[in-house]
């Protein structure tokens, strides 16, 4: 059911060694597929009988020619690492129609830092591979997260969000408290406390989904999980690429455009190959600002490209370097504060934003024998700055006049150089094993300042901090496997961690303000344990129980006009415990598949960005929480050409023991995430005419929540849906559609934040983006 597989990558006549224990020639498949990392799709058409096995180094027709000896099915080459499984004679004569290319079926994922089969992991796991980003028009990680149950993004704005995983929110903002669910390009973490980047999804071979902490595998920063973007890799024997372009027209706003290309060239045919990506995109704006009169000011530009480049040195051993930029800029926010008119507000100054993201990593990775080795190493440089009007503060904080202008500016400039080392075992023995080495040294320069403007003309600096912080983190990883009885696995892993993180800040203030300066260090060491247990049935079905941990290192405070209390200068660690059980199941001729989890999470001294009255963010540990959750993914195809997943998440938070020093009264539960949530996706496809007719139907739905973790803050956002629809005409060549999102022009509070000097003074509404209509054209060879 529901398979959407990644397409091309090494070459089909690459040699691996595989080690594939006597079973049925479904489950010989499956192992196939885990073990030479390559997809392998329709394997239901096996059926459950059968026995195969295979040992040794082969290419991979001659090893899926052996396997499939004497089998009720046949297979064929869709590209070098997609394989297609059939019924060896169809079993009516009649032309079937033309169907969607399932959804979640024998999928193999990396997220787990080696290939394994998606419904055989004994976690909650979700991909989105790339004929389903391709087909729903997902360009970035907030337009997936109505296919993830439980995964949901903020909305301040492009580069601004924060992405949330299972109702685990340590607050909506962002700030010096590191993210709580950690994002990766490959093999390299793209952030530490900075919002997402937003990288377009453009030639992407599957988004990846871990739920629940991973600290075990990942360490710091995926407290509530694992989101992985996973490259396209070269083509080491075919001339490949590709050109799209998008144009939309939104109600009462600008039009908007996208194009985008890749192109992946051979330079030795079975060797050495370069890709190389390259986009644009205009998001028009549609708010409008009558104190400037200024129409659709929240216009954005999107700029990228990636080059990769692959080496097949041997049959053992490969090389992948990969080299990525993106420029973001934003002219305005795009939230409302005039209520009465939900596309309009009255600010004083534009409130801009850039995100500018490059990455350099190589990764090599080689067969041992008796272990399969991977290092990568990874340079991430990621600069952004924002600006907002922060006039509503100027009384307040300076006695200034309300005809005084002031602007606030804050901009972060990151640096990161990341190794990790992975060694695990090969074979199909009943114990499995890996072994990891981490470090990473990330280095911040936050400067930020306040200007006032007087009506004079006059500029006066009244604020400006400078702050360096640097964080290093040196860890050591493992997990072990052990078949314990026929269908039965259990594992133990942990990580030992030590992160020492050092910050020095300088602050010059006109008075009432302090200048000052501050400068601390602190090291963190501690363990973050993982143990599962595993059970699968002879006809692929899996349940589990699980527990993980999750960690993050403390840190300092410094901003603030006048100095800050003592007992407020540190947040402490936090850690988050996660106790689950799960099933992923195959039901009515595998038709329906269904992967669904409960968990218990005990999360205590989280972590939360706020911010106090002057508009200046601080982080404080708010208090312990525990969460219950219950997830599900089902999807299901029809032979007329139809396949439908839905996903749901249903939440229930409670903050127990708060801190009163962080507040006088804390919200009951845990803010920016509702109690449901849950999306639907539906695929039709049938022939005419000699193409392709597609229709695609999606829809979310976001609860209420709150925002804050200060219960003194009334406001509270959600209760919304997103929707979109789209036709489209495919060939082989070429395809065409047009689409419509937000059909019903709904208005629903997607963010109740946009300006934090005028939080709590007037409210603050991001609506979604009007109805869009638009155009879609795409061609590849």
């Amino acid at each position: 059911m529901l398979t959407l597989v990644a397409g091309h990558a090494e070459a089909a006549d690459a040699r691996y060694r595989l080690a594939i224990a006597p079973n049925p020639f479904a489950d010989a498949l499956i192992a196939l597929g885990v073990q030479a990392n390559i997809s392998i799709v329709g394997v239901s058409a096996c059926g459950g009988g059968g026995r195969a096995t295979l040992s040794g180094v082969y290419g991979l027709e001659d090893a899926l020619s052996r396997l499939l000896a004497g089998a009720p099915c046949t297979y064929r080459l869709v590209d070098g690492r997609t394989v297609q499984i059939s019924a060896a004679a169809p079993a009516r004569p009649a032309p079937e129609p033309v169907r969607p290319p399932v959804f979640v079926a024998e999928l193999v994922v990396t997220a787990t830092k080696r290939p394994a089969s998606l419904n055989r992991l004994p976690a909650g796991v979700s991909a989105i591979p790339y004929d389903q980003i391709r087909i729903s028009g997902a360009a970035d990680a907030g337009q997936t997260t109505g296919q993830l149950a439980g995964v949901l993004s903020t909305n301040l704005g492009p580069g601004r969000d924060k992405l949330l995983i299972r109702g685990l929110s340590d607050g909506a903002f962002t700030g010096r408290t590191r993210s709580t669910v950690s994002t990766y390009l490959d093999e390299t973490p793209l952030n530490y406390n900075a919002p997402d980047p937003d990288l377009r999804l453009v030639d992407i071979e599957r988004v990846e989904v871990i739920r629940g902490p991973q600290g075990a595998l990942y360490g710091s920063g995926a407290i509530s999980g694992i989101y992985r973007i996973v490259t396209r890799k070269p083509d080491l024997t075919n001339l490949t690429g590709g050109v799209a372009g998008l144009a939309g027209w939104t109600d009462g706003g600008d039009p908007s455009r996208e194009i985008e290309g890749y192109l992946s060239v051979p330079v030795l045919p079975g060797r050495a190959a370069v890709r190389l990506v390259a986009y644009h995109d205009l998001q028009g704006g549609y708010l409008d600002d009558v104190n400037l009169r200024l129409a659709n000011v929240d216009k954005t530009v999107r700029d990228g490209a990636r080059l990769a480049v692959r080496l097949q040195i041997n049959d053992a051993w490969s090389l992948d370097a990969l080299a990525a930029a993106q420029r973001l800029r934003s002219d305005d926010t795009q939230y409302t504060t005039l209520s009465e008119q939900n596309q309009q507000r009255a600010n004083r100054v534009r409130e801009a934003h850039a995100n500018d993201f490059a990455h350099v990593g190589l990764t090599a990775r080689g067969d041992l024998g008796w272990a399969s080795l991977s290092s990568s190493i990874a340079y991430v440089r990621h600069t952004y700055s924002s600006q907002y009007d922060a006039s509503a503060v100027l009384d307040i904080v300076f006695n200034a006049p309300e005809s005084d202008l002031g602007l606030y500016e804050e901009s972060a400039r990151v640096s990161m150089l990341v190794q990790d080392l992975v060694l695990s075992s090969t074979g199909a023995g009943p114990f499995t094993w890996l072994v990891g080495a981490y470090a990473s040294n990330t280095i911040e320069d936050t400067p930020s300042s306040l200007g006032i403007r007087a009506v004079t003309g006059d500029i006066a600096t009244a604020y400006r901090e400078n702050r360096k912080d640097r964080l290093r983190e040196l860890a050591v990883y493992g997990e072990a496997s052990w078949r314990l009885a026929p269908g039965w696995i259990g594992s133990l892993g942990g990580r030992v961690f030590q992160s020492d993180v050092k910050t020095a800040s300088a602050i010059a203030a006109i008075p009432p303000g302090r200048s000052r300066a501050f400068e601390n260090e602190k090291q963190f060491t501690g363990l973050s344990p993982k143990i599962s247990l595993q059970r699968e049935f002879d006809t692929g079905d899996l349940i589990y129980a699980l527990i993980t941990e999750g960690y993050r290192p403390g840190g300092f405070n410094s901003s603030g006009f006048l100095p800050i209390r003592a007992n407020r200068t540190i947040f402490v660690p936090d850690r988050l415990r996660n106790y689950e059980i799960g099933a992923k199941v195959r039901l009515l001729d595998r038709r329906l598949g269904v992967r669904t989890a409960a968990y218990y999470d005990d999360w205590t001294n989280i972590q939360t960005d706020q911010y106090r009255p002057s508009g200046l963010a601080y982080t404080a540990n708010v208090g312990d929480a525990r969460i219950i959750g219950l997830e599900a993914e089902v999807g299901y195809d029809w032979d007329f050409g139809l396949s439908v997943l839905a996903n749901g998440l249903l939440s229930d938070s409670k903050t127990r023991r708060p801190n009163l020093d962080f507040a006088l009264r804390v919200t009951d539960e845990l803010p920016g995430v509702p109690k449901l949530s849950g999306g639907l996706l539906a695929i039709y496809q049938r022939p005419l005419a000699g193409y392709t007719l597609r229709i695609t139907g999606q829809a979310s739905y976001v609860g209420r929540s709150a925002l804050s973790f200060d219960a003194a803050l009334p406001p509270r956002m959600g209760d919304y849906l997103r929707a979109k629809f789209s036709a489209e005409i495919d060939a082989d060549a070429w395809s065409a559609g047009v689409f419509i999102s937000n059909p019903t022009n709904d208005t629903g509070d997607t963010f109740a934040y946009g300006n934090p000097f005028s939080f709590g003074q007037v409210r603050q509404v991001t609506p979604q983006r009007p109805r869009t209509v638009g155009l879609r054209l795409a061609a590849a060879f």
